[in-house]
């Protein structure tokens, strides 16, 4: 009976941690599996199986062997795909890549297979590797990833009465029902947990959600929407996982410093 199966996939490094003198345990997206967890026996000195290829954010061709009643897979080798230079040489962008990161590891669970985040995390790293660096490209990835875990925020009507978005009055976003209240409705309700929102903010991220993310950039945002989204978004994924990630805060403070 075989006890370990050999594979081969792509994968982007979320998260590593240095264990004992010389190993690395290393959760990675991949491709064919989701998120996995291994070990990287002797990843801190071993130039041969590794190369360097360990480090955030990195595209890596990876082998690991995972034992059918364990638990961690072990992480044979690792090849980079793509490091993404242009990334690492900008601080936005490189906060920017590690809040990505760090949102996919705290929203997803181990062996969970979706393609589909596979591809929209590349296709981010790359606009974030080659395009001019906007402070959009958070929302709209926060966006898509959250439709694509089953959490998309309901932006195109009122979650109480269902009617489509229509009014020029301010809404709000119901964190604890995942979607907009129209005025009558959150004054009959009650906002007590509501984000006000104006119109123009919302039909933003409604074209944000479904462009193609190559012309990303040419979406523009006011001063206003940007807060706004910020709020709504940031708000909503608090509400999801329970607290603030420490990743976007180091990311907002950058921003606010000027640095």
């Amino acid at each position: 009976m075989i006890d370990s199966v050999h594979i081969k996939t792509r994968g982007i490094v979320l998260r590593l941690i240095d264990y004992a003198e010389s190993d690395r345990i290393v959760s990675f997206l991949s491709e064919d599996f989701g998120k996995v967890t291994g070990i990287a026996k002797g990843a801190r000195k071993s130039r041969k199986r590794f190369a360097n290829a360990l480090e955030p954010f990195t595209c890596l061709s990876i082998v690991f062997s995972k034992k059918k009643s364990g638990k961690m897979a072990f992480i044979e080798e690792a090849a980079i795909v793509d490091h993404y230079p242009c990334i690492r040489e900008n601080l936005e962008k490189t906060l920017t890549a590690s809040y990505f990161m760090d949102m996919i590891d705290q929203f997803l669970l181990e062996g969970k297979r979706n393609p589909e985040i596979f591809h929209l995390t590349c296709d981010f790293l790359v606009l974030l590797e080659t395009e001019k660096y906007a402070k959009n490209i958070v929302r709209f990835f926060e966006l898509r990833f959250l439709r694509l875990t089953g959490y998309e925020p309901v932006l195109d009507r009122c979650t109480n009465c269902n009617k489509p978005l229509q009014t020029s009055l301010p809404y709000f976003f119901s964190p604890s029902t995942g979607g907009l209240r129209c005025p009558p409705c959150a004054d009959r309700l009650g906002s007590a947990d509501g984000i006000p929102v104006s119109v123009g903010t919302i039909r933003t991220l409604l074209l944000g959600k479904d462009s193609d993310p190559a012309f990303l950039n040419r979406i523009f945002m006011t001063d206003q929407c940007a807060r706004e989204c910020q709020r709504l978004l940031s708000g909503f994924i608090r509400y999801l996982l329970g607290k603030e990630l420490k990743s976007l805060n180091v990311l907002n403070e950058v921003r606010r410093m000027g640095i």
